[in-house]
């Protein structure tokens, strides 16, 4: 048996009785080291990372912690062999190349398992409160980087010529590019969003074409899930929404509220000049009503009608409360047209119907 290894350990000698007793003793205190002492101070270190507010990095060491042992256990039985041939194998020519190639597998293996963590929980990576839809992503690219470097390093260390294969790897990449183009525009479109945070989830958002108007319910890297107001799910394409205007109707905290009333010609100027004053001083009252900016004016005239605007801003963004101050408004203004007894018309009317340039 021993003989047929001379190729690999020329050096070899056959052990004796006392040697596999020793290498077998070596191999039992190391696992009782690694098992009552290593892996206590471990979880101690991560115990204390987690009371000092750094959970990273105790997740971090309580992820590194079974490649870790893996890699101890391994040099325990390199040691157990070495004393059992009389050979230290760590300096063996064709053996060293081997054991170099599972130290980097070990050491490549506890950084993937703690980017797998991190994939799984990326709640525990995130230190804002906002949801960053580029963690899970950026997770999953560097797995993959993490395993083509280990790939690469193992294979420089055994002399691998890489180059054929690292062109044929260029050449596909090139060709599932144009075969993906339009999945690669919503990828794009959703680093956009990520980056710039335009909207998170919860917010109120509306395109400039009206098209999309609800709230936002999930984003990722290919698509936005959007609440219509009729409680529907729309699915977006990022591409869709970064090559248009977007409204945060969320980000707003003022809201104007504009009407109109529609009043009869035959009013007298003095009528409609007192409603107007005494409007504009009632919605200047209201405590919800900015008051740097009140207008109320006759803005249309037509032989038979005219049309006051009425147009404020209210300091806040909760449509339930906007509507109660708009019908505050309306209740005082239905209350001053009886008291200044001004006629009020259809604005549907034929001789009142006209195209508004301004609008």
């Amino acid at each position: 048996m021993w003989e047929s290894i001379k190729w690999l350990i020329p050096t070899v000698k056959v052990p004796t009785l006392t040697d596999g007793f020793v290498a077998i003793g070596i191999l039992i205190v190391g696992l009782i080291i690694i098992r009552f002492i290593v892996r206590p101070f471990m979880m101690k270190f991560s115990s204390m990372f987690e009371k000092g507010h750094h959970p990273v990095l105790s997740d971090i060491t309580k992820n590194i912690y079974p490649s870790l042992r893996s890699a101890l256990i391994f040099s325990l039985v390199v040691i157990a062999m070495s004393l059992l041939v009389e050979v230290w194998l760590f300096n063996s020519p064709k053996l060293s190349v081997y054991i170099e190639s599972v130290y980097v597998f070990f050491a490549f293996k506890a950084l993937n398992d703690v980017l797998g963590f991190y994939l799984k929980n990326p709640e525990r990576f995130e230190t804002g409160k906002d949801q960053d839809i580029l963690t899970p992503f950026f997770l999953r690219i560097s797995k993959v980087g993490v395993m083509g470097i280990a790939l690469f390093t193992i294979a420089s260390l055994w002399n691998f010529n890489l180059n054929g294969f690292l062109t044929a790897i260029g050449l596909t990449g090139v060709a599932l590019a144009f075969g993906i183009r339009d999945t690669l525009s919503h990828f794009f479109g959703g680093m956009s969003v990520a980056l710039d945070k335009p909207f998170q989830i919860g917010d109120w958002v509306m395109s400039s074409d009206e098209n999309i108007d609800g709230t936002v319910e999930d984003i990722n890297l290919r698509s936005t899930l959007i609440q219509t107001s009729d409680k529907g799910l729309v699915y977006v394409p990022n591409s869709y929404l970064v090559n248009r205007p977007i409204y945060n109707l969320s980000k707003r905290e003022q809201r104007k509220i504009e009407h109109y009333i529609f009043v009869s010609s035959e009013n007298s100027e003095e009528a409609i000049v007192e409603f107007i004053e005494t409007l504009r001083e009632q919605i200047a009252l209201h405590p919800k009503t900015l008051k740097s900016i009140i207008h109320v004016a006759m803005d249309e005239l037509r032989p038979s009608a005219c049309r006051i605007v009425i147009r404020y801003f209210v300091a806040t963004n909760d449509t339930a409360m906007m509507l109660q101050i708009k019908q505050d408004i309306l209740f005082v203004a239905k209350h001053y047209c009886e008291e200044h007894e001004l006629q009020l018309v259809e604005p549907n009317q034929p001789q009142f119907v006209w195209h508004d340039s301004n609008h």
